[in-house]
Order: structure tokens, then sequence, then C-alpha cells
């Protein structure tokens, strides 16, 4: 006769009682520290899903800063948890339901509304596209939570376009249509066009650079700080060029992740090879 153990993840039942690392049972409730990271993933959903509210009215501004805000948000909640030690299995699935909601739903509407409505049929598989990619990377990512075997992260790397950066990229003929007011930009097959090239890199393989493995040289490191600045303010006085120059940016430093982790898995790989074999590496030790 086997004895049920209480599931975790996402197939944990909802009337489960919390076990303890000791075995105990827990029956009490969330403290205050637990539930301020929650609150603002919550907070974070409301504001992509706010986004959604102001593109049906044409507001295309609000729409788009409501996302980011989403966006600024949804980088915060897990940093709060990590600095209360408040993270938990819980917060882990509210954010990926939160993340797939407003950088999946909400900007494959936005877009929608926005351009792709012009070619109903085509530009809704675009939108859908998005949608479902946003939400196949972050169930990835909760499939490998408790995996061991990471090698992006294992080497400071992630796995393809996070879902925050993938809206912000989607949003970029926006961001430019309204410095320029060229409506091309606002072309549907462009548009669907773009928005399927961001799906794909969401769910790709591809190493991606993340802030921790960016380390500016000594020498430049003034420069950075200097650079940053300018950019806060270009983002309170010119929002819209300075959230270009940042997804330009972005884009122009994928090819340099890609290169780096190729570095690191050349690296393993020869570790690899030399604990396999350590007489032969000991012999091409001693060769002149």
């Amino acid at each position: 006769m086997t004895v049920d153990r209480p599931r975790v993840g996402p197939k944990a039942a909802e009337d489960e009682v919390a076990v303890l690392q000791d075995g105990a049972q827990s029956s009490r409730g969330l403290s205050l520290r637990a539930v301020l990271p929650n609150a603002i993933t919550a907070a974070a959903l409301c504001s992509g899903l706010t986004g959604i509210r102001f593109a049906i009215t044409e507001d295309w501004g609000p729409a788009i800063i409501a996302v980011i805000l989403a966006g600024l948000l949804d980088g915060i909640d897990g940093r709060v948890a990590r600095l209360l030690k408040a993270q938990s299995r819980f917060g882990a699935e509210m954010d990926s339901l939160a993340d797939s909601l407003s950088f999946g739903m909400a900007p494959a509407l936005i877009l929608y509304l926005w351009s792709l409505q012009e070619l109903p049929r085509i530009g809704w598989f675009a939108s859908l596209a998005f949608a479902i990619c946003c939400a196949l990377r972050l169930a990835r990512f909760n499939a490998q939570i408790d995996a061991d075997e990471q090698p992006h992260k294992s080497a400071g790397f992630l796995t393809g376009v996070p879902a925050p950066v993938a809206a912000g990229l989607a949003f970029l003929p926006f961001y430019i249509w309204m410095e320029t007011g060229q409506e091309w930009l606002r072309n549907p097959i462009a548009v669907g066009i773009w928005l399927a090239v961001i799906a794909v890199l969401m769910v790709s393989n591809v190493a991606t650079l993340t802030w921790a493995s960016l380390r500016p040289r000594r020498n430049v490191r003034l420069g950075v700080i200097g650079a940053v600045g300018v950019l806060f303010a270009g983002l309170l006085l010119e929002p819209w060029w300075a959230l270009t120059a940042i997804c330009l940016v972005y884009l122009a430093l994928m090819p340099l992740g890609i290169i780096r982790y190729g570095r690191v898995r050349q690296r393993r790989r020869q570790q690899a090879d030399a604990a396999h074999d350590p007489d032969d590496s000991r012999r091409a030790a001693t060769l002149p």
C-alpha cells in the first residue's frame, strides 16, 4: 500500500496541506512578507490588462506604457521575494500566469487593434502565434525550474528572449511610428512578420545575455554609468526614441550572447574531454 505524498508544482492541488522540510504540517496563513511579492505580481497583471482597455479606446500611448509598467513591476517582484526570503512555488506559478497575460496576450491584442486588424485572418494568426509562444516559453521555464541540468542558466545565460523583453521588442514599430508618423510602420504585413520573428525568438534555444553577465571593464564603468543617466533622461524627455534605442541595443547584443555561450560550451567540452582521458591531457601538457 502506497502513501500519497503532497505534490508540488503545477499539479499540486489547492486543498493540500503544506509540508515542511522536517515533515511537520503547516496550516498557518501567509505572512505579510510572503504576500508583498505576490501583490506586486498582481499589480503587474492589472497594469498589463489595463493596456488592453486603453487599446480598445485607441489610447495607444497609455496602452504601451501600461505594458511597460507591468514589465518594471515584473522585474521587481522576484527581487523583493528574494530580499524578504519569501520565495514560494505559489509565487512562481502566479508570476508565470501574470506574465502570460501581460506580455503575451496584452501585446498581441494591442498590436492587433493598432495594425493587424486590417488583415483580420493573417493578423489574428500572428497575434495568436505571439501569445501562444509566450505561454510555451513560460511553460518551459516552469518545467525546468527544478531541473539540475540547465546549461544556459548554469553559465549565466537565458534560453531565448524573456517574455517582458519580447513584449518590449514587439512594440518597436510602434515606438518609431509615434515619433515619425510614418504609416508604413503600421503596415499589417510588416507588423505581422515582426511579431512572428519575436515569437520565434521567445521559444528558441538561443542563449541570451542576463544583467549578471554584463560586466563592463573598469576603464569604461564611469562611461556606462553616464550612459545610463543619459538614457534615463531620454526616457523622461523623449520616451519613444529612448525605447527604440533600448530595443536596438538589445538586438545588437544578441550575437554577443551567442558568441560568449559558444566559448563557454567549447571550454566545457575541453574540460569534459580532459576529465574522461586524463592521461592524454597530461601528455599534451608535457609536450613542448
